[in-house]
């Protein structure tokens, strides 16, 4: 080789390939031509045949450029340059004079940019040089967004989950009222909050003979009915729960007016007396109500309400059922 250095000369494929990014600039200081990934980055305008001074902004090495042998002072000289219409994507580079008054070869990079014009543009691994690092980098940003959107979905995933057990361990699975976990949790609630509200307990009269006479089919169905007629007697704040085989406990939020509360258990009352036809057979049930409100107790508390509900309850069985009884709290 006798230190001779070898020339080079690339055709225009071979240049796209290997610097997808890159601007030929002839002596006038005019684009000659451009790579494809570069292209892509202003569809709609044609870069051939402007001036690169138009295009670009110079950042770095020195700001304020004029002319084409300006550019040439820069050769060899890392570059920080930007378009000067939007996006103002910012681009990183290197400049080289062409033998023989060539021009410019400066090949472009987005630098530290790089993911955000990968999104941006929509770029993907194609648009790079095989041996671009970008390559690697794109790999790994495909390989995060990949993670990351498992993540939300399993997150979402559990989360839906995990509200769905909620539901399902406090929601009476044949009514679909609450059960008596969600009762307990909103009693204590309400107890410790010092609100008023209004206890109903409900027991079902002659349940017991409904499924022994034409079965479980017909209790459950019987069951089903008497807890629509519980929702549609109770306003969207109160709440019903089933808290037994046929048993009903209904909270009312801020009612305490206890004529109020005997007319709501009438009205229930005369409701559940109405015939249930199941299949072909006719279920004839009632239902007997004892009734607190928390005005009642100077401190109240969930156990003792519950109990004394409990008691009205059974003394409108002992009336003869299909009745409701207000609680007298012992002093």
């Amino acid at each position: 080789m006798s230190g001779d250095k070898a020339s080079l000369t690339l055709d225009g494929s071979c240049a796209d390939q290997l610097m997808p990014m890159h601007l030929l600039i002839g002596n006038t200081g005019h684009i000659q031509s451009v790579g494809p990934t570069l292209a892509r980055l202003r569809p709609k305008s044609e870069l051939v045949g402007r001036r690169f001074l138009e295009v670009f902004e110079m950042r770095r090495p020195r700001r304020g450029m004029q002319d084409y042998s300006d550019l040439c002072s820069v050769a060899g000289q890392k570059m920080h340059l930007q378009f000067r219409d939007t996006p103002q994507t910012a681009l990183k580079g290197m400049m080289t004079r062409l033998p023989d008054g060539g021009g410019l070869l400066i090949n472009l990079s987005f630098g530290i940019s790089l993911v955000q014009a990968v999104r941006q543009y929509g770029l993907s691994n194609s648009d790079f040089a095989a041996t671009d690092l970008a390559i690697e980098l794109l790999y790994l940003f495909e390989a995060k967004t990949a993670v990351m959107n498992e993540m939300h979905g399993l997150n979402a995933r559990l989360q839906t989950a995990r509200q769905a057990a909620e539901a399902q361990a406090t929601t009476d699975a044949l009514t679909g009222l609450n059960n008596r976990r969600a009762m307990d949790d909103l009693l204590s609630g309400l107890v410790e909050n010092r609100a008023s509200f209004g206890l109903m307990h409900l027991d079902l009269d002659y349940f017991k003979a409904v499924n022994d006479t034409f079965g479980h089919a017909a209790g459950d169905f019987v069951l089903q009915e008497a807890s629509n007629i519980l929702r549609q007697e109770v306003r969207e704040n109160d709440t019903v729960a089933r808290v037994g085989g046929d048993e009903f406990v209904l909270i009312f939020d801020r009612l305490v007016d206890e004529a109020k509360l005997m007319s709501i258990a009438s009205r229930i009352v005369c409701r559940l007396e109405e015939p249930v036809r199941f299949q072909d057979q006719t279920c004839q049930i009632s239902g007997s109500i004892g009734i607190t409100t928390s005005q009642l107790y100077c401190l109240p508390d969930a156990d003792r309400m519950q109990s004394d509900a409990d008691h009205a309850l059974y003394e409108s069985k002992r009336r003869g059922r299909a009745c409701a009884t207000m609680a007298v709290p012992a002093v």
